[in-house]
């Protein structure tokens, strides 16, 4: 999806990493569906987020817009995962709410590009890869 120009970091983008790293875990984790395609959805948000705040001067506040508007404004080489996330963002909101929205496989497939997403947004703002414990644990044992 691009070539990606590399930003430097602060701590918000750090922080809001570090939770994106730790939502992408508790996705690992999860056994039901639903929840794990929510905890994927809201690491990808706060990946989104981090991006955004990466690349987006601060100014005045204007109409409110989603974190997926947002990145793609503040980042187009992204735009292709802000509208696919954005897509999704019902089903997360349905899927907080305690309703299997989601098969296990929608779920185990938005758990991997949320990972997906997260690494690029990682490597474009210059922040170290971290595997969520579960993938940690399958790469030493693979």
């Amino acid at each position: 999806m691009g070539g990606l120009r590399k930003v430097p970091q602060s701590d918000a983008v750090n922080d809001l990493l570090t939770l994106a790293g730790f939502g992408l875990a508790e996705a690992a984790g999860e056994p039901r569906a639903h929840l794990r395609f929510a905890a994927a959805h809201l690491a990808a948000l706060r990946g989104a987020a981090a991006m955004v705040a990466a690349r987006s001067p601060a100014s005045s506040r204007g109409r409110v817009r989603s974190v997926w508007e947002l990145l793609a404004a503040a980042a187009p080489e992204f735009a292709e995962w802000a509208a696919f996330f954005q897509a999704g963002a019902s089903k997360r909101s349905a899927a907080q709410a305690g309703v299997p929205v989601v098969s296990a496989r929608e779920a185990d497939d938005l758990y991997r590009d949320a990972v997906s997403f997260v690494n690029l947004v990682r490597s474009a703002v210059d922040v170290p890869l971290v595997l969520p414990v579960a993938e940690r644990a399958l790469a030493a044992t693979g």
